[in-house]
């Protein structure tokens, strides 16, 4: 019969779905008809599967009418890593391939005219897909082999040609071929995680006493940052360090960042499983598409997602285009980005840390602490510049800190024996244990990513907290969405106190430590006591 079907993986977003590439060789106008939804990419393998099976000694069936239905028709297809998929359907309906070779296998690779392999984006949650549906094999190009054995139980082939692949199917022995080059993209990520931590440490930076707490409790608890004060005050300082105060990526957040690393084509394939927290930190004049994802074809992942259990700093955050600014509301409150086209909609998650940096002014210099005020802005540009950094955006920041320039004495205390990151890592890294434990099996992991009903139902404040809290939200002092952070931020703050009764609620200690900490206001004196302690 001349029929045959090989399989592949078509993404929307970073949700993998499986294609049955279906063919049939048989009788009539000689030619090839692709039907099913593909994109210009996928008609164009027409010709470069032709010419790669050609020119690999193979046999093209140029006398018959060849029919490619790539299977569900209604799902929209996208991508050159359909060629491989697409060349042995057609060999093996030709008879050229045993049809039972491609049974429980999925086949990803571009082919070149010469019938060589390259390199693709998005290998891993392809194979992450192709798990999903019980297929334990896979072809990919030889420099992916790594990437894809990153699933657990799949048995990958990395493959350096078409004839390579062919010969295995056949179960003949596989020819030489020449290597494979590797992907040439580009890393969109300023640095790594592991390789921050040998350049900044926390015990780089004197005094800060109210900011090192902000930035302790922001990293235990995922919360967002926002960090405002004069130019020179150590803003840019203390956001850098952050990344220093996280521990390692668990091993599911490890797979879903190198995931997405995978999708947008900057996954180096020498690198393995992303083991750290990444870092972003984009400048004000990235477009929306590059911050939050999107771009022309397949849905790409921006630096939103790219710093998926990590931080994305936005300093200069003001300076930012509206649309920009405007397009993160949505994450900041969500965790995920979601991507509405005509055709399609596309859901990435984007559950990092996102710290934004301002200045009080447009110049930098506006200090109403300060003897001497250097500020040469008017009122009403002081007025503009402050409404694009409050708003809907900035409701949905957890923590506001204002830092102020260091005072003479504090930098030339010669006694200051300021905390290490590591010192403060081990706390975080315990307080999000408690987390862990606390919502095992209920799908959240961080005390900045749980509902508000499920805080409200599950894991209250005590009786006093709720009262002291519900004052503020009577009076109209807090909205509904920043009580819900407060209870959020309440939690994180006991996380970091080592309670030892594993029963306790956060009461009114802790809401008065997270008020303030929402609000910008000096931390109580007995949440700095309890620190030091």
């Amino acid at each position: 019969m001349p029929f045959a079907t090989a399989r592949t993986v078509s993404l929307q977003g970073a949700l993998g779905h499986v294609i049955d590439v279906q063919t049939d060789v048989s009788p009539g106008q000689v030619g090839t008809t692709l039907v099913g939804r593909p994109d210009t990419s996928i008609h164009e393998a027409r010709d470069r599967c032709r010419m790669a099976i050609i020119n690999s000694s193979l046999t093209w069936p140029a006398t018959k009418r060849i029919t490619i239905l790539l299977s569900p028709a209604d799902l929209p297809k996208r991508g050159t890593h359909f060629d491989m998929a697409i060349a042995c359907s057609v060999l093996a309906a030709d008879g050229r391939l045993p049809g039972a070779a491609l049974d429980g296998t999925v086949l990803i690779g571009e082919l070149t005219l010469d019938g060589g392999l390259r390199s693709v984006p998005g290998v891993l949650p392809m194979v992450l897909a192709a798990a999903d549906r019980g297929i334990r094999r896979v072809f990919v190009p030889e420099p992916q082999a790594a990437e894809a054995a990153m699933v657990p139980g799949m048995t990958v082939l990395g493959m350096r040609s078409l004839a390579q692949v062919v010969a295995e199917l056949r179960g003949e022995e596989v020819p030489e071929a020449a290597p494979v080059a590797a992907a040439s993209g580009s890393r969109l990520l300023s640095w790594r995680g592991e390789e921050r931590l040998e350049e900044v440490d926390l015990a780089d930076l004197i005094g800060l006493t109210d900011a090192r707490f902000a930035i302790e409790v922001a990293a235990a608890g995922g919360h967002h940052l926002m960090l405002s004060g004069p130019k020179g005050a150590g803003k840019t300082s203390i956001a850098e360090r952050i990344p220093t105060l996280l521990p390692d990526l668990t091993p599911e957040e490890s797979l879903e960042l190198t995931a997405l690393h995978s999708l947008a084509g900057v996954l180096d394939p020498g690198s393995g499983m992303i083991r750290r927290p990444p870092f972003s930190s984009p400048h004000h004049d990235a477009s929306k598409a590059s911050l939050v994802g999107g771009g022309t074809g397949q849905v790409r992942p921006g630096a939103l997602s790219l710093a998926h259990a990590g931080v994305l700093f936005l300093d200069e955050f003001p300076l930012f285009r509206s649309d920009v600014i405007d397009a993160l509301r949505q994450p900041l409150e969500s965790g995920d980005v979601v991507i509405a086209r005509t055709d399609e909609q596309v859901r990435l998650p984007a559950r990092g840390m996102v710290v934004l940096a301002c200045n009080p002014c447009p110049c930098g210099e506006y200090s109403p602490a300060a003897a001497n005020n250097r500020c040469t802005c008017h009122e009403v540009k002081r007025r503009d510049y402050r409404q694009k950094i409050t708003g809907p955006v900035a409701d949905r920041v957890d923590i506001l800190r204002h830092v102020e320039p260091l005072q003479p004495f504090e930098r030339n205390d010669r006694f200051a024996q300021p905390e290490d990151s590591a010192s403060v890592r081990a706390r975080v890294g315990s307080a999000r244990r408690r987390q862990a434990e606390r919502y095992a099996g209920v799908g959240w992991r961080l005390n900045a990513h749980v509902p508000g009903a499920a805080l409200r139902d599950r894991w209250p404040l005590d009786d006093a907290g709720r009262d002291r809290l519900d004052g503020d939200i009577y009076d109209a002092k807090i909205t509904s969405r920043g009580a819900v952070r407060v209870h959020r931020l309440a939690w994180t703050v006991l996380d970091l106190q080592r309670p030892r009764d594993s029963e306790r609620r956060p009461g009114v200690n802790e809401v008065e430590t997270a008020l303030a900490l929402r609000r910008g206001d000096p931390l109580p004196l007995a949440a700095l006591r309890r620190r030091a302690s």
